[in-house]
């Protein structure tokens, strides 16, 4: 778990980036932001920079398609730092200059990033330094309404930046060097065209932990058994609920994922457990993220994936049925005489 509440800045510098593809350029600053006389922007930046990541759960590593972690530019530079063999603005210089070189989609924009190095970050309990790097890339008119002589007076700041809107930032813990360091992104335009920060800039892929684990499993599951079983099985989809059912109290339930108490509990037969692991071990090949046979469930991730097991069954226009359980009370048939199907449920007391 990331907390940054104690994290307190040991250097800033601020550079702009512009948008290759467009002729735009970068400019540097000559110098790191003194912010040692002043007491309330320092507040200001870290709610601006930090806030955003108070529910980044998934933790990302880099890498490079050559399998060398020498040559991601990012790994590079601030490794270089963390080591103490190249200075802090310098590294800032570094890492604006490769963001450039990435910047060549018409749609980019431009904007300026602020490269911070931070003190006291809390990564799953340990205090460590972090680098951080944020980009503002959208700005806003804002007023300013102050007293005047008998009265008000109103301003505006025409492109002035929402601190409750940081456009792009990655967070770099210094832990697991070797491995690629423990990386928390976020990126707010939701774009096609903004995959160059994760893919082109930062070039990094999610880390194998629990909460990859977990989320993956649980996404896996839900495909196999919504999409694969029907090829072998016949399933109604009041059966296909009750398998997701199960599977979500498994994972709400348990403090522990063990593979084989699932096939047993959750699947219950022999043939589907032996299609979800040829099912499961595809996926793990396709993006060469393989599961554990036994990892602690994350609830983080229990909950994000919660939203997406749907337990309705839509019939027609008319009626919604929710199950959340017993399966056996729930009967199917056709109706000769009507020509439709139907639903039977049995049920002890009706809800006031």
């Amino acid at each position: 778990m990331f907390f940054h509440q104690d994290a307190t800045f040991e250097s800033l510098s601020i550079h702009r980036v512009g948008n290759k593809a467009q002729d735009e350029f970068y400019v540097l600053s000559d110098n790191p932001v003194d912010l040692s006389e002043d007491e309330v922007l320092p507040d200001l930046l870290m709610q601006y920079f930090m806030k955003p990541f108070s529910k980044a759960n998934e933790v990302y590593r880099f890498y490079h398609p050559n399998d060398d972690l020498q040559l991601n530019e990012v790994y590079y530079f601030v490794k270089q730092y963390f080591e103490d063999k190249m200075s802090f603005h310098d590294m800032s210089e570094q890492l604006a200059k490769h963001l450039y070189e990435v910047s060549d989609h018409p749609k980019i924009k431009a904007g300026e990033v602020y490269v911070v190095a931070l003190k006291n970050v809390q990564m799953e309990g340990e205090d460590h330094r972090a680098i951080g790097f944020f980009k503002s890339e959208n700005k806003e008119a804002y007023l300013k309404v102050y007293p005047n002589t008998g009265g008000f007076q109103v301003d505006y700041e025409q492109e002035a930046i929402n601190i409750n809107k940081l456009d792009k930032g990655v967070v770099i813990v210094n832990v697991d060097q070797e491995e690629g360091y423990k990386v928390l992104v976020v990126d707010q335009t939701n774009q096609s065209e903004a995959v160059y920060w994760k893919d082109d800039f930062l070039k990094i892929r999610p880390r194998n932990d629990n909460f990859q684990q977990t989320g993956n499993l649980m996404k896996v599951y839900k495909n196999f058994v919504t999409e694969k079983l029907d090829e072998v099985f016949e399933l109604e989809k009041a059966d296909k609920i009750d398998l997701l059912n199960r599977s979500m109290d498994y994972f709400k339930t348990k403090e522990t994922f063990d593979e084989a108490e699932f096939e047993e509990e959750v699947i219950a037969n022999p043939q589907a457990a032996s299609l979800f692991k040829e099912y499961k071990q595809s996926f793990a090949d396709e993006f060469d993220s393989p599961f554990q046979a036994n990892f602690e469930i994350a609830n983080p991730a229990v909950k994000k994936m919660a939203s997406s097991y749907k337990s309705v069954i839509k019939l027609d226009k008319n009626f919604h049925i929710y199950v959340h359980g017993k399966r056996e009370y729930l009967e199917t048939g056709f109706d000769e005489d009507k020509g439709m199907n139907y639903y039977k449920l049995y049920f002890e007391n009706e809800s006031q």
